[in-house]
């Protein structure tokens, strides 16, 4: 029986490099995965789903009115799995979509992004991943200051946290560090 998974964790938990592993596993085993990323995500090559320690796979891009479900279904061979990367940037309809490609044509998906902003905010595809994933697990890492699980996303400009603004702004540790919530209130920057 299919399911759909949502693996969430802070920036640095290995999120990109699962997927890639993941795909590897299953195509070792001759079988079929469609790996899918967010448009928005354009940090390196867009159309990519690329670690931090340097692999890198082509992905399909999911754009803001992309219907996952007919892209899915109208691929005529047989998938074994649906794989999507910065799943946190995707809208609600996208979650929906991939619980009717889990449901109607029996194929798991499974979903990797972060939980929540630098606001301490939960994203929109976050929210619903975690409202209508069959099964959510946390990826964990260490907070970029001490040596507790980061929780929270600190985003820094010119060495100062920054706790307002828009949304999304697509970066990596120049811009972003995975943090505990003490650091998270009071990070030790200069």
């Amino acid at each position: 029986m299919a399911q759909l998974f949502f693996r969430y964790g802070a920036m640095n938990s290995g999120k990109s490099i699962e997927i890639l592993k993941v795909a590897h596993n299953y195509e070792e085993q001759d079988k079929s995965v469609v790996i899918m990323t967010s448009a928005v995500d354009d940090r390196d090559e867009l159309g990519f789903i690329t670690s931090r320690i340097g692999l890198k796979r082509k992905a399909t891009l999911i754009y803001e009115k992309t219907n996952v479900y007919d892209s899915i279904a109208k691929i005529g061979k047989k998938i074994d799995c649906v794989l999507i990367d910065e799943a946190q940037f995707l809208k609600q309809h996208h979650i929906k979509e991939f619980a009717r490609i889990v449901d109607e044509l029996n194929i798991p998906v499974m979903a990797f992004g972060l939980k929540n902003d630098f606001r301490n905010e939960l994203f929109e595809g976050s929210k619903y991943l975690l409202l209508y994933a069959d099964k959510i697990e946390e990826m964990k890492t260490i907070c970029w200051f001490c040596a507790k699980k980061a929780i929270m996303n600190l985003r820094v400009h010119d060495g100062h946290p920054v706790y307002s603004g828009e949304q999304i702004l697509v970066g990596g540790n120049e811009a972003y560090y995975p943090v505990c919530r003490k650091h998270y209130l009071n990070p030790p920057l200069n």
